[in-house]
């Protein structure tokens, strides 16, 4: 008796077959993670130059007195930062190394306290918002990485190699 049978029952070894169902789902998901990756790059470049922006028009620069960036206007995460930190620095000289909270209710310092504390909040605000622009612009990155490689494997052909058994 001889082995025919097996050769006609399936494909021959390294035979390329359609897939047994329809792939164009996946390819609509990858176009749509593309166009959902450009669209995130795009929002989170709108976002950065935005921020940016706002900030230059508030003429702020990085004091002498920085960690970094010194003398340097306050543009980016990291200016925002450096300034806030120095905001920080000054109001504690100022109320002997109490906080806002700490001051007494009636310390004449614990204005100025306060509206430092509110910059620093509002230049950490700025850097959120970076870094927020950064994520959706990385996101948008990899959607279209994911997108693309899923149209590309919808429409790649299937090859089926058979398995060989030893008896």
């Amino acid at each position: 008796m001889t082995d025919d049978t097996t050769a006609t029952s399936g494909p021959l070894d390294g035979s390329v077959e359609p897939p047994t169902r329809k792939l164009g789902g996946v390819k609509v998901v990858g176009v749509l993670g593309i166009i959902a990756g450009i669209l995130l790059i795009v929002v989170g470049i709108v976002a950065w130059i935005a921020v940016s922006t706002q900030l230059r028009e508030e003429n702020i620069t990085v004091s002498d007195d920085a960690m970094a960036f010194q003398g340097a206007q306050v543009a980016g995460p990291f200016t925002a930062y450096a300034q806030a930190e120095v905001i920080q620095k000054h109001a504690l000289e100022m109320a002997d190394g109490q906080t806002y909270a700490e001051l007494p209710m009636d310390d004449p310092v614990r204005a100025t306290v306060m509206d430092a504390s509110f910059l620093r909040a509002s230049l950490f605000t700025s850097v959120v918002s970076f870094g927020v622009a950064a994520f959706a612009i990385g996101m948008g990155i990899l959607s279209i990485l994911f997108g693309w490689a899923l149209h590309r494997l919808a429409g790649a052909p299937v090859i089926v190699r058979r398995a060989t058994t030893t008896p």
